[in-house]
């Protein structure tokens, strides 16, 4: 059965979005939070209102059977998923759409093009599901004639090796795909970010995404057994091997390498027996610190949860998880081999030690259940709300990072406070920010801020700024990392530059020199050229 479109304006597929029900949940908590029974609102642009530049250059004959400028292709690949690209959408504004999207199906089509566009001069922007939040495969505006590289139709599971349990994939599969193919087999990857619907595996690898589950194998990074890659200089190959102490790893360069130095276009990734027991629920503390404390002790037992996310108080209530009095820890464990009544018993105990109150039956569906349900749906379904809260002028949007434990409260003050007043410097008004705990670890938490406020209909990219701004100068002020994974992209770029030792940034400028010597791969991610 053939899949809706992606949108344009907004994120999933054509036909997805919120409910009724869900929109309405999502403006009580607005007026609640700003004090204002209405909002000013203005029109979204359609895909009838854009017009697009004539495109600057033209496949060769032999390539424009895998090539597009067709409005919908030009458009739907001229942005990501993060909020500034929801107010140039919403504002009509796409000049920044490639000229043409190429989709190969071949190693040797993905090489064809890069060839193509090394000798006309353009700029390739490597593409999988397009979910970016940080501009990382949004185009500059400039001069170079752009060519967007679409890999959706790299989509396959290749190989699997069920003793070795590792399949050898396309990196064009979008996540539920992957799945579908790995199932008959009772085999799962096991990596569901909050993107897992329309993002793909190629691009999970190149921006170092993090997966749902918090502990234990929560990157990308832990499920790469090899790569191949094609980059402008040619096609290269990595050993696969369950481990190696050769050398620095060949895939540790191309891992979060953002699609500067290549295209992965097949990866052998490593595999895990699909769950058959699972028990979990959700904990309320009397607030976040207590929370973290009991979390800290979870993560340093070796119990390794599936999840142990904590949501404060706000955050809970904006979700619906809970009434604002308290924190939510949300707790599961899964298994393919064994019940887990055991590590789900020593779990409540360490939260009991810290004043927590267990929510639920404890039992295989409590993760679907109460406050860790309700939270559950809010994290799948959250990322619609911005088509319809974005022409109302809510400016609301998040960022992420890791810091350790000895660092963590002060750190979640002082980026709390400043993102705060950057709020009502920005626009005038109070807004508010909340936290919770995506992922841990056990010298550390993965924090993740939320931010909402009130702006102007035409100031709100330059409100947005500034509030981004105040939010990552404290980040990194206070010793965390500009994103924990989140990418970089070409909005985290000024960040990364502070936060990477500047002889680091030199050895990576000179292997992109050799893997791409005319510079054509993604510029402005990772490195300013």
């Amino acid at each position: 059965m053939a899949l809706a479109r992606l949108k344009v304006f907004g994120w999933g597929r054509e036909g997805d979005g919120l409910t009724a029900e869900e929109e309405a949940f999502t403006l009580k908590i607005y007026r609640e939070r700003f004090g204002v029974s209405e909002f000013t609102t203005v029109p979204s642009a359609t895909l009838d209102d854009v017009r697009l530049r004539a495109p600057r250059i033209a496949p060769p004959a032999a390539l424009a059977p895998i090539c597009s400028t067709a409005l919908y292709d030009r458009a739907a690949h001229a942005h990501g998923k993060g909020y500034t690209d929801a107010v140039r959408s919403m504002l009509n504004d796409f000049a920044a759409a490639p000229d043409v999207v190429a989709y190969p199906a071949t190693d040797q089509e993905v090489a064809a093009v890069m060839d193509w566009a090394g000798g006309a001069g353009a700029i390739l922007i490597p593409f999988g599901g397009g979910s970016s939040v940080c501009g990382g495969v949004t185009p500059r505006v400039g001069d170079r004639p752009v060519i967007t590289l679409d890999m959706n139709n790299l989509d396959k599971v290749l190989e699997i090796d069920r003793s070795s349990r590792a399949a050898r994939i396309q990196g064009g599969v979008f996540g539920p795909a992957l799945e579908d193919q790995l199932r008959p087999h009772s085999v799962t990857l096991r990596h569901f970010p909050q993107s897992f619907a329309f993002s793909t595996l190629g691009g999970w690898i190149a921006t170092r995404s993090g997966g749902h589950f918090a502990t234990l194998y929560t990157h990308i990074d832990d499920l790469v057994e090899s790569l191949r890659v094609v980059t402008p200089a040619g096609t290269l190959e990595s050993r696969r091997l369950p481990g190696s102490g050769a050398g620095p790893s060949p895939d540790r360069m191309f891992i979060g390498s953002e699609g500067i130095l290549g295209v992965i276009t097949e990866a052998w990734m490593r595999l895990q027996d699909r769950p058959k027991f699972r028990a979990g629920g959700a904990v309320r503390f009397r607030d976040l610190f207590t929370a973290a404390h009991a979390l800290r002790v979870l993560s340093q037992a070796g119990l390794y949860p599936s999840n142990c996310r904590i949501l404060d108080a706000d955050e809970a209530y904006n979700t619906g998880a809970a009434d604002g009095s308290v924190a939510i820890m949300v707790l599961a464990f899964e298994s393919a081999d064994h019940p887990l009544d055991a590590w789900m018993q020593r779990a409540l105990e360490v939260c009991a030690d810290f004043g927590g109150v267990p929510e639920g039956s404890g039992g295989a569906d409590a993760h679907r259940e109460g406050a860790a349900g309700q939270w559950r749906n809010a994290f799948i379904r959250m990322p619609y709300a911005r088509e319809k809260m974005t022409p109302r002028g809510i400016i609301a949007d998040t960022f992420e990072t890791a810091i350790t434990w000895d660092r963590f409260e002060t750190f979640h003050n002082d980026v709390r406070a400043a993102t705060e007043r950057a709020i009502r410097d920005a626009t005038g008004k109070p807004g508010q920010v909340t936290c919770r705990f995506t992922h841990v670890y056990p010298d550390g938490p993965a924090p993740y801020f939320s931010f909402h406020a009130l702006g102007r209909h035409g100031a709100l990219l330059e409100q947005w700024q500034m509030i981004k701004n105040a939010a990552s100068d404290a980040v990194i002020a206070g010793g965390g990392t500009i994103t924990h994974h989140h990418a970089v992209g070409r909005e985290h770029r000024p960040w990364y530059d502070r936060q990477r030792p500047p002889l680091f940034a030199a050895a990576l400028r000179s292997a992109k020199q050799t893997l791409d010597p005319h510079g054509i791969m993604n510029p402005g991610v990772l490195l300013e050229v």
